[in-house]
């Protein structure tokens, strides 16, 4: 039944209810809630059942006008919050997650079917901690049997790991692929690294992926393909930037180039974030052997674009990305020929001995005292 929001009848209102709940727990407390028939009957399944003609002892004096709701629970607070929002339609998050536990087993008591569902989806959404995650473990299943109540179980499961997988997978293929100049496309690709940094994230929680079980070779593959594409961008890039910068510095005499500065940069944040990614997985292979075969070029081009102080992210970017290769190979998870591993410490020494140039020149100076 709806009422406007005027004509509806308010809880506790003497004058106007024809019913009077009394709810009594099992040591003897009781409350009286002056109520009305027709709110209770139409959200109420056990309401609508005790107020009916049916019922065994309608025709007994009074038995329709005083009910007595005996509660499992010491607290009444729970049933008297349910027995409210049968009145009134309120976010049951203003509760939170216990008191929302609550009221839906005293919704699930009185038969309150609105209600349950809608602490359900509370539930099911809102953060927990351990203790809460304790009490929904003990509350949720003595509710019976039904989805709504699966869902809040299921938040407690282990992940599928073949839905989470095909996530990973084109999360990363969107990670790493060409960037668009567009800042949407930016933003998309940052939420989809972001995402990916949190499947992998090992706490006290098991990862949302992991690549130990199942088709982990098919999964790795998939991934050192799109490294794959991605090297093989900033390789073409390299080429390119390089040829370009020898034919500026013929015609102009040399100087930088903002738009190649951008793309540089924005490829070096991808390659580093790849870095730490393989690390999680131990694919840090498939990017050492690339980057140490390719440092003089990467030296080459970051020399040639890279000429101000205003660069020095980007630098840093690149030193951090070889300082990871470089940890890689020292810890034994990836084994290269002595004399490339040499010749790139010292292209890295070299970078980190300009960085610190760039650096104190980007500084304002002191002045000296007289």
């Amino acid at each position: 039944m709806m009422w406007a929001a005027s004509a509806r009848p308010k809880i506790g209102h003497r004058a106007t209810s024809d019913v009077v709940v009394r709810l009594r727990t099992p040591e003897g407390r009781d409350e009286w809630l002056y109520c009305h028939s027709a709110v209770l009957a139409a959200g109420s399944d056990y309401f609508a059942d005790r107020l009916s003609d049916s019922w065994p002892t309608c025709q007994i004096l009074d038995s329709r006008y005083c009910v007595e709701v005996r509660c499992p629970d010491l607290d009444l607070s729970s049933h008297v919050n349910a027995f409210r929002l049968l009145y009134a339609s309120e976010p049951v998050s203003r509760f939170g997650v216990r008191g929302a536990l609550g009221v839906l087993q005293a919704a699930v008591h009185l038969g309150c079917p609105r209600i349950a569902a809608a602490c359900a989806d509370y539930l099911e959404s809102a953060p927990w901690d351990e203790a809460d995650e304790e009490e929904v473990l003990a509350a949720v299943p003595c509710l019976g049997g039904g989805a709504q109540y699966d869902r809040v179980l299921a938040r407690l499961r282990p992940a599928d790991p073949a839905p989470a997988t095909a996530i990973f997978l084109s999360a990363f293929r969107h990670a790493t692929a060409a960037s668009s100049s567009s800042s949407a496309s930016r933003e998309l690709k940052s939420a989809a690294q972001e995402q990916l940094e949190y499947m992998l994230t090992e706490d006290d929680d098991a990862p949302l992926l992991a690549l130990d079980v199942g088709d982990s070779g098919a999964v790795k593959s998939q991934v050192k393909d799109s490294v794959g594409g991605l090297l093989k961008r900033f390789s073409d890039f390299t080429s390119s930037a390089l040829t370009r910068q020898l034919e500026s510095s013929c015609s102009t005499g040399g100087g930088g180039d903002g738009e190649l500065q951008q793309e540089l940069h924005s490829f070096v944040s991808d390659i580093s974030w790849v870095c730490q990614v393989l690390g999680k997985l131990e694919m840090m292979r498939c990017l050492a052997a690339y980057w140490v075969g390719a440092s003089s070029d990467v030296v080459a081009v970051v020399d040639a674009v890279c000429l101000g102080s205003e660069c020095l992210k980007t630098r840093l970017k690149v030193v951090e990305i070889s300082a990871k290769v470089l940890e890689a190979v020292a810890f034994g998870n990836v084994v290269l020929p002595a004399e490339k591993t040499v010749s790139c410490c010292k292209r890295l020494d070299r970078i980190c001995r300009d960085n610190k140039a760039f650096g104190l020149s980007s500084q304002p100076r002191r002045r000296q005292r007289r």
